[in-house]
């Protein structure tokens, strides 16, 4: 059974960390592109970061550039996106997806999809 798990969300204050965690299964993750996106209440869901099959190249959507930093772990099946200086305007639910393929901006050319984790920023 494909599947990816996020873990890792919560509350926290602004200029707080966290760090999100996707643990796939049922598919090998190495053939697979993986992004993280975002969706706050109201909002479209948006790409936050993608990385490469490999984990050569990543990519971070502007507003996340410096603050985050996305990794992963093909052995361990397990895709990682540490977020520093969080802000408010970061809360949203977190989903991560896999592609098989290069990464691509648009959230409909993912296969599979996680559940989602809650990341709330407030004082």
């Amino acid at each position: 059974q494909t599947q990816l798990v996020e873990s890792g969300g919560g509350l926290v204050q602004p200029g707080g960390s966290l760090s999100l965690s996707c643990a796939a299964s049922g598919f090998t993750l190495d053939y697979y592109s993986i992004g993280w996106f975002r969706q706050a209440p109201g909002k479209e869901r948006e790409g936050v970061s993608c990385s490469s099959r490999s984990g050569g190249y990543t990519n971070y959507e502007d507003s996340v550039k410096g603050r985050f930093t996305m990794s992963r772990d093909n052995a361990k099946k397990t895709v990682y996106l540490q977020m520093n200086s969080l802000k408010a305007e970061d809360t949203a639910v977190y989903y991560c997806a896999a592609r098989f393929g290069p990464c691509v901006g648009s959230r409909f050319e993912y296969a599979y999809w996680g559940q989602g984790t809650q990341v709330t920023v407030s004082s």
